[in-house]
């Protein structure tokens, strides 16, 4: 039967790198004189390169189950019958293995004639790419024998050991190449030190580096990221200084590794050194180089770096506008990443989850509700609501916008809730004044198995502050300690003297961090101050804004918290002291800026602002209110009701008869 017309039809529809894979001159003839003639459409180069194709990029679906058939029905071009058709008919086999891993692989591998370590290595690796790791493991211990297993075998091993829970496999795989004699083979070496440091043992990847008698650039690259992604930037930098002292260059990848290593501790001075390096070696304009540079100067608060990079760059992509994005928001220009943003849905950018997540990212507080409300429309028509950080993202959006119904409609709408998803719902209650719905929250966390973190203790404290639990915040904080083994920060502490100055309990709160195991910072002593400032303690005041202006020189808080206690107990010569200090050292009182949002548009005041173009009348109905505040308001409190005049005047302060 004339079967060539098959051929010529298949060739019409494959891709023209398999145009001539199934060339009529390609057809195999048995060598061996022990069969009969006969003839196979393709040789074995050609069936493993079709076989292999359709394996790894899912092509044609229906030709592969039909060459296999064809091997079937044909066993005597794909057995071990000479030396020639063997080594042959094996590649063809292991070819056939690709096509069915993760699914029925382990199968083929047992009924197959032949085997090498290719295919055992095949199918090792099929189950480890699937996470099937019991399975996987379990053929593993088939070939720990003499010739069951090479240096692959090991590198696929080590490929998924990537977690904390599988640092003891690493180290049996390692016991396992020091006794194959593999140790010493580089592409091992550098799959251990991989392995090591994704597992978190930092101390064993070094280990492996220093016992290293041969290194290339991907052993250097592979120590210096896993430093940086085990956050030990630091000795990242170090190691990379010492590579540039050696033989050996390095790469893109490992400059990428550096630049990381200078977000991450800050060092902005060695990312200019090592973009000048970029430079020098011609690879500044890679696009992925450029994307981490905005990255790092971002990071390091060098926002104009980052811009005149982005502007200067000749391509970009969703990263790098994304990278510029997060830049923006993260070093306070949060109109400017507004802007941003739009620039990029009108360009045309595609906008993708993470974008979205970015932009909900930036502080809402001085943007229109408004706006956010169009952004969650965009993540309905993208249809992004099923993913977990764009969620959280409106939940806090919602939140500083003052829409705590929304914020909580979110939270309860999402099928796939994380720790952060918790904790932004927790942080939106407290932020709210809503202690007791924050604490319920809590328990119902606790309920569902979700592990608490630090930063969720510090938004239930802060609840707690608010409505005066004080019981609960000091249980809660034994909790942390005790029960979750949290070791509190500073800013934990913070909210126990806030909640205990908010009590009036200010010798408590005083005595509390007397007995605290960390040194007080800036933040404890200015809740103790903020306390005495509300209360008028003259005495435990002037301790704490002794104590503030020894942490925080530049803070104008000690001096305007004292102020207002002197106010309150009207001595205004010491009043007058405090403020005269303060201008003779420099410091100047951060601006108070207040907004509202009417019919889409936002206004935006500060103290005693005559700029907006209804000023009069403004402050003619803050007059009128003023006025009838003092008539319904019996014993009005003095703390609040000062008035500062013209800068160089003397503060007044305005009392009811």
């Amino acid at each position: 039967m004339n079967s060539r017309w098959v051929i010529q039809k298949l060739t019409s529809h494959l891709p023209s790198r398999l145009s001539t894979v199934l060339s009529p001159s390609k057809i195999l003839i048995p060598q061996s004189p022990s069969y009969k003639v006969s003839t196979f459409l393709l040789n074995h180069v050609d069936m493993s390169l079709l076989l292999s194709i359709c394996g790894r990029e899912g092509l044609f679906p229906h030709l592969g189950p039909s060459l296999h058939a064809s091997i079937v029905k044909n066993p005597e071009f794909f057995e071990p019958v000479d030396a020639d058709i063997h080594r042959n008919a094996l590649v063809v086999w292991n070819s056939l293995l690709v096509l069915y891993v993760g699914r029925d692989a382990l199968k083929l591998f047992d009924e197959m004639p032949m085997v090498d370590n290719v295919s055992r290595n095949t199918v090792f690796s099929g189950f480890l790419k699937n996470r099937e790791l019991e399975s996987g493991f379990v053929l593993l211990k088939r070939m720990l024998r003499p010739g069951g297993f090479d240096q692959a075998t090991l590198t696929i091993a080590l490929s998924v050991c990537d977690t904390p829970e599988l640092c003891l496999v690493t180290k049996m795989i390692h016991g396992l190449a020091v006794l194959s004699g593999y140790d010493d083979v580089i592409p091992v070496g550098n799959a251990l030190i991989t392995s090591y440091y994704k597992c978190g043992c930092s101390v064993s990847g070094r280990r492996v580096f220093d016992e290293m008698v041969q290194r290339n650039v991907v052993t250097w690259t592979a120590v210096i990221t896993g430093l940086v992604q085990n956050e030990l930037h630091e000795d990242g930098l170090r190691l990379f200084s010492l590579m540039r002292r050696g033989l050996v260059h390095p790469n893109s990848v490992t400059y990428l590794s550096v630049l990381s290593a200078c977000s991450g501790s800050q060092r902005v001075i060695e990312g200019k050194q090592i973009h000048a390096l970029l430079w020098k070696v011609g690879i500044q304009s890679e696009l992925r180089i450029e994307s981490m540079l905005m990255d790092m100067y971002s990071k390091c608060g060098s926002i104009e770096d980052a811009w005149n990079i982005f502007e200067s760059t000749e391509e970009t992509d969703e990263v790098s506008m994304t990278v510029m994005l997060v830049g923006l928001a993260q070093n306070g220009s949060e109109e400017e990443a507004i802007h941003f943003f739009i620039r990029m849905l009108q360009s045309g950018v595609e906008i993708d989850a993470n974008v979205v997540s970015a932009v909900l990212g930036v502080s809402f507080v001085d943007n229109p509700l408004g706006l956010g409300k169009q952004l969650h429309s965009l993540v309905i028509k993208r249809r992004f609501s099923g993913n977990t950080f764009v969620s959280n993202g409106l939940i806090n959006m919602y939140s500083k916008c003052g829409d705590l119904d929304d914020s909580l409609s979110v939270f309860r709408r999402m099928s796939d809730r994380n720790y952060v998803s918790w904790n932004s719902m927790i942080a939106s209650f407290a932020r709210h004044g809503h202690g007791l719905a924050a604490l319920k929250l809590y328990e119902e966390m606790i309920r569902q198995d979700v592990k608490p973190t630090d930063v969720t203790f510090l938004s239930l404290l802060h609840a707690c502050s608010h409505v005066k639990l004080i019981d609960k915040g000091q249980e809660l904080l034994k909790t942390m300690q005790d029960v979750h083994g949290i070791e509190p920060r500073t800013a934990h502490y913070a909210c126990i003297v806030d909640m205990l100055g908010r009590a009036g309990l200010l010798e408590e709160a005083k005595s509390f961090i007397d007995s605290m195991p960390t040194r007080p910072d800036c933040l404890v002593w200015q809740a103790l101050l903020g306390a005495c400032s509300f209360y008028g303690d003259t005495q435990i005041g002037r301790y704490a804004a002794e104590k503030l202006f020894q942490s925080a020189p530049d803070s104008s808080a000690p001096h305007i918290l004292m102020a207002n206690i002197y106010s309150s107990r009207g001595q205004w010569k010491e009043r007058e002291k405090t403020i005269k200090r303060m201008k003779a050292m420099g410091v100047s009182k951060e601006t108070g800026v207040s907004w509202i949002e009417i019919e889409n548009q936002t206004h935006i005041f500060v103290v005693d602002d005559k700029l907006h173009p209804q000023a009069e009348a403004i402050h003619d109905v803050l007059a009128e209110l003023f006025a009838v505040m003092l008539d319904e308001v019996n014993r009005p409190d003095k703390r609040c009701i000062l008035f500062h005049t013209e800068e160089a005047k003397m503060d007044t302060a305005v009392v009811a008869p």
